[in-house]
């Protein structure tokens, strides 16, 4: 095999490759001879066919079979004899066929930057820290409460007020003509409660039961319907029975209700819960400020093809976010060029960060286990609570979906080794101050 370099231009390498036409003949006729042991053919014994009739039948497959190997085992060679690593899939050309001749083609590829792991002892991160509070423990509880809250019903027919429940028939139409879905009977609405189209529950109140009513409400324009989003529609509403709230006491039999031991036992309980969630935050606070510590001491040049393949994902979705009506108003403010040059920052500042993370997991030997992978399957079957069980089969019949969790998985493993290795200032602060976006 003859190697040519034709390219060194920062990342960028090139090669013209030569593989002889002997060695390529060679492979041809010991392929040749092994697939003769098996032919069959009538007038003749198996493994007796003559070889003339063998090239005949498979000789172009065969060929071509060489051909692509001989490519790919060529292409690997350059490679590790180098020391190169890809950024993406080398691009192969062949320029000599290799039938009859030497085989010759072209490899261009970008290869991945010297990549220097920045001293992780210099890097000092800001770890906000948020302590449990009565009063967090007691709103808590109080939402507790107001979930298993039950309705009475109300004897003597009066106007129902905000937060009560109205049983209701209903007929909705769109100029004057019934749709589908508009219609129900014996439906439970919270006055002014969500859950309804914007201006459906809040119309309600003042309404007694036997009194009809007509109200005019406005469908969303990105209602899940389409043939119903952006419409105008009149209900009418025929009320029937009204029940208030009865949110329970929070007391020892609430407590035991839940099928604990006291009260002090449930708020022991919530005081955890709420920590785990405070720790949760202070860790997406922590890896916040950690990837963009090593953003910072990413002094190397990114790979344009994957810059380039990072731009792409990002502006297709920022052009779904304005189709669908939903666009940055800064970024609308701004003209495309100008738009596409931030962007393209961005990608670059992700590329580096990417690479830079991963060499230190590669460095660190960090890897994702099996265990890993289906720790995660079932943590996402889990999400779907009814349909776990289907979301299970779906990824027993198709494993390699599971490899949309070893991305997250791998940078989460490099984050927690990271976080112990650099330092880490405590501060103390409020739970909204914890829960605040930094953009904001």
């Amino acid at each position: 095999m003859q190697v040519t370099e034709t390219l060194s231009d920062g990342l960028k390498r090139g090669f013209t490759v030569v593989v002889p036409e002997p060695e390529l003949a060679a492979k041809r006729e010991k392929r040749l001879a092994e697939l003769g042991k098996t032919m069959q053919m009538p007038g003749f014994r198996p493994g007796k066919v003559p070889m003339s009739m063998v090239r005949k039948r498979y000789g172009d497959a065969v060929a071509a079979e060489i051909v692509e190997g001989a490519v790919n085992e060529a292409s690997d060679r350059v490679l590790s004899e180098r020391n190169l690593r890809p950024a993406m899939q080398p691009k192969l050309e062949v320029t000599k066929p290799g039938q009859n001749s030497d085989l010759e083609f072209t490899l261009e590829l970008e290869i991945l930057p010297e990549i220097t792991i920045p001293e992780l002892g210099d890097i000092t991160l800001p770890k906000p820290v948020a302590a449990v509070t009565d009063e967090a423990i007691s709103e808590a509880l109080s939402k507790m409460a107001e979930q298993r809250k039950s309705y009475t019903p109300v004897e003597d027919p009066r106007p129902a007020a905000a937060g009560e429940q109205l049983t209701v028939d209903f007929i909705g139409r769109i100029d004057g003509e019934a749709f589908q879905g508009g219609t129900a009977s014996d439906v439970a609405v919270v006055v002014a409660g969500q859950g309804f189209i914007p201006g459906f529950s809040e119309q309600m109140e003042g309404i007694s039961p036997g009194e009809t009513r007509t109200i005019t409400v406005n469908f969303p324009e990105d209602y899940g319907a389409k043939e119903l989003a952006g419409k105008q529609a009149e209900f009418e509403i025929t009320a029937k029975a009204l029940a208030v709230a009865q949110v329970p006491a929070v007391d020892e039999e609430f407590a035991k209700g839940l099928g604990l031991e006291s009260l002090e036992d449930l708020q022991k309980k919530i005081s955890e819960q709420i920590g785990r969630e405070y720790e949760q935050m202070t860790r997406l606070k922590l890896k916040r400020s950690l990837l963009d510590a090593l953003a910072e001491r990413a002094h190397f040049e990114a790979p344009v093809s994957l810059v380039e393949a990072e731009f792409s994902e990002i502006w297709r979705q920022v052009e779904q976010e304005k189709a669908a009506g939903r666009a940055d108003p800064e970024d609308e403010a701004k003209d495309e060029e100008t738009l596409k040059a931030e962007y393209k920052a961005i990608a670059d500042r992700r590329v580096r960060l990417g690479l830079l993370v991963a060499e230190i997991g590669r460095a660190n030997e960090v890897t994702v286990s099996d265990q890993d992978l289906q720790r995660a399957m079932f943590n996402e079957a889990m999400k779907y609570r009814d349909q776990a069980m289907q979301v299970l089969e779906f990824f027993k019949k198709n494993p390699q979906a599971l490899e949309r969790f070893r991305g997250p998985i791998f940078e989460d493993k490099v984050v927690d080794f990271l976080l112990g290795r650099v330092t880490q200032e405590e501060t103390s602060v409020t739970p909204e101050e914890l829960a605040a976006d930094p953009e904001s």
